[in-house]
């Protein structure tokens, strides 16, 4: 079921269109929501099967272009098909001691629940696994038949969750060591009774390590019967639930990538009150959760303590983005987690697992903003158009007259403008007189290599190589691009023979570029548009020798909905548009990039996916002549969408300023190796295609 909220005080009737996607953007699914007149809450269903609701990676209203339209979805978000298996017939005349029953009733609200047609385990276990549960769930089942058990064990190994429960059967069985997760003693122990030391036991703090850690534990819970596992040294960590005496409740174990889990009670009210409290339900609850994120990024409290990095970011607009520089990893917890500067909404954390983090929450609700209530009075002014007005010619006309009376001024100070004309002339022609003697007296002393303004500032440009970068305006982008700049140019010195100099922020309207091998220009859509002449400087310095990568940081910003283009994207190819660009293709596995240093068989940045594009070869079609022929030339463009500066950015301690995307530590190293490349091919392009493909020229000089 959806829903959707509007802000209160509209009294007409309104229809919104709610659409389903996947996570490649595509739209699988829409329901149509009903506002009715005065109503702030409209509900609708997206009446879609099984398989393919499990596909919806976001939902986003239709025409409203905002973050509070857009609701991203993680494997939390998913219904999970959970198989219920029993030995015994359901006995109709009492279902409450049904073994199923409560099972059915606590995980109806959140998991699709197949059952078997047959009793026998040989035809029903086949049965279930045929349905491709994520959880299968047994209630007291003793002895598994021995054709059936390889099956159920693969299952397991592959990422099922298989749950089971004690009981007469369990206990009366042997050990199944492939299908549970601790050993078992033979039969049961009874807890209070006329023969008894004991007295039924209460439920203790669920352990920090389980599933359970953020539940309170049951007050009302007391346990009268269960199977007792064999102490092992590793039982502690095995155990999800204890009773007061320390013997366990729920032991759960990690195999393969599934999970095997035990309740040590049965799943009626006859071993234990647990099956009829809230805990139970909270309990499989978890269960379940711990069976969808087989591998996602939080799949138990232990994993839930550690911080996920921004993976991608919910805009202001709607649309999915690469995370900005002020996103902060987030910390799950227990209670709804706050939507802040550091923590925007969007999804956290990698490409193997999501978090999704929301503006709005379910309880969420619009509110006009209230007026204080003040004592004193209180005017209301409300937002004007732009009423400025453009002052600039009026001030310099000013400006200029100021500057006439203030010559004047001067002139009649001096005595220029006496009323003697004749002796100011003479005056006046003396001084011009001295002046023209003054400059041909000394104009021996210019010079063709006389210092000029800017000369200093170039023999520091070329004393030393270094890397450049485009000022784009914004102080953002232009920070992250220094201090990748600063980060790869010390990996330079620490793993190289060359020392470049500091990264140097150029402006492409008027710094001079043929200074620098390379120029990185991260693409920013909100930055202003190159001029026609900026663009033409920057075409004039590729067809000069120089390079530009241009870095669009988009790897992960296609937005929702297909064949949607990022506005990276598009301000890049504006720019293209008006340069000569040559023919491009992605770098091939044997162009001289991939082991102008390193060995790399791609590019990744802080982001990881985008191919590293190149000018193609001269023969790309005939693979054997391609790779002496396309080093001849160093290309001219190089483009990207996986934020290089992004991955080497670095603190003055050296420290990574933002995660990579996957969080791969590798990843980073990877990144600032492509850096290294490509600045090895900048430098030494021919020697090092020629030296790489030594064999290939003497075979055809006939050596």
């Amino acid at each position: 079921a959806l829903t959707a909220i509007r802000p209160p005080g509209d009294p007409a009737p309104a229809q919104v269109i709610a659409g389903a996607f996947d996570d490649k953007g595509r739209r699988i699914a829409d329901a149509t929501l009903t506002f009715s007149p005065g109503e702030t809450t409209a509900t609708g269903t997206m009446a879609v099967p099984f398989e393919l609701r499990n596909d919806f990676a976001s939902i986003a209203l239709d025409g409203e272009h905002q973050a509070g339209a857009v609701r991203v979805l993680d494997e939390s978000s998913k219904r999970r098909r959970v198989g219920l298996l029993s030995q015994s017939e359901a006995d109709q005349a009492q279902p409450l001691l049904s073994p199923l029953y409560y099972i059915r009733r606590a995980l109806q609200p959140f998991a699709d629940l197949v059952e078997p047609s047959s009793v026998d385990l040989a035809d029903a276990i086949p049965q279930l696994l045929d349905q491709k549960p994520a959880m299968i769930v047994m209630a007291d089942v003793g002895t598994i038949p021995e054709q059936v058990r390889p099956k159920l064990a693969d299952w397991v190994d592959k990422g099922g969750t298989l749950v089971r429960f004690a009981g007469s059967r369990l206990a009366a069985a042997g050990n199944d060591d492939d299908l549970l997760p601790v050993r078992l003693r033979s039969g049961e122990r009874a807890l209070g009774g006329a023969l008894s030391w004991t007295t039924p036991q209460p439920v203790t703090e669920f352990p920090k390590t389980g599933p359970f850690a953020d539940l309170a534990p049951p007050a009302e819970v007391t346990v009268t019967r269960q199977v007792l596992a064999e102490p092992t040294p590793d039982i502690v960590e095995r155990t999800w639930a204890t009773l007061a005496d320390g013997t366990p409740l729920v032991t759960g174990l990690k195999k393969g990538k599934g999970t095997l889990v035990l309740f040590h009670v049965t799943p009626e009210a006859t071993w234990s009150n647990l099956p009829i409290s809230g805990s139970f339900v909270e309990m499989l609850r978890r269960i379940v959760q711990l069976s969808r994120n087989q591998g996602a990024a939080v799949a138990n409290a232990e994993a839930a303590a550690t911080s996920l990095a921004p993976y991608r970011m919910i805009a202001a607009d709607g649309t999915l983005v690469p995370p900005t520089p002020d996103a902060r990893p987030l910390v799950p917890g227990a209670g709804p987690l706050p939507v802040t500067i550091e923590n925007p909404p969007g999804l956290y954390g990698s490409e193997t697992g999501v978090f999704a983090h929301n503006l709005l929450d379910a309880a969420s609700t619009f509110a006009p903003l209230a007026r204080p209530s003040l004592s004193l009075p209180v005017t209301s002014i409300q937002y004007a158009f732009d009423e400025s007005r453009n002052l600039k010619g009026s001030l310099v006309a000013a400006a200029l007259v100021l500057m006439v009376l203030d010559t004047l001024a001067v002139f009649w100070m001096g005595g220029l403008l006496s009323r003697r004309p004749r002796r100011a002339a003479a005056t006046t022609a003396a001084a011009l007189l001295i002046a023209l003697g003054a400059l041909v007296g000394h104009a021996d002393l210019a010079r063709a290599d006389d210092a000029k303004p800017g000369d200093t500032q170039a023999i520091e440009d070329i004393s030393k190589t270094r890397i450049a970068y485009v000022l784009t305006g914004e102080p953002g982008v232009d920070s992250i691009s220094r201090a990748g700049l600063e980060g790869l140019t010390r990996f330079l010195i620490e793993k190289t023979a060359l020392e470049p100099g500091d990264p140097a922020g150029v402006d492409i309207a008027k710094d001079e570029l043929s200074f620098y091998p390379l120029i990185y220009w991260p693409i920013d859509p909100t930055a202003p548009m190159p001029s026609e002449t900026s663009i033409a400087r920057i075409d004039a310095y590729m067809q000069q020798g120089g390079t530009v990568l241009f870095d669009t940081r988009d790897q992960f910003a296609n937005g929702i909905g297909a064949n949607s283009t990022s506005p990276a994207t598009e301000r890049l190819r504006d720019i293209l548009g008006n340069l000569n660009v040559p023919p491009l293709e992605p770098v091939p596995s044997d162009h001289v990039l991939t082991k102008s240093f390193f060995i790399l068989p791609e590019f990744p940045g802080r982001f990881n996916g985008s191919p590293l594009w190149v000018e193609a070869s001269l023969d790309a079609s005939n693979a054997e002549n391609r790779p002496v022929r396309v080093g001849d030339g160093v290309s001219p463009i190089l483009i990207t969408a996986n934020d290089f500066a992004g991955a080497w950015a670095v603190d003055e301690n050296g420290d990574p300023l933002l995660p990579t995307v996957p969080a791969d530590p590798m990843q980073r190293i990877y990144a600032l190796r492509a850096g290294v490349n490509i600045m090895m091919y900048m430098l030494t392009g021919n020697y090092k295609s020629d030296q790489v493909h030594v064999p290939v020229l003497l075979e055809r000089l006939g050596q």
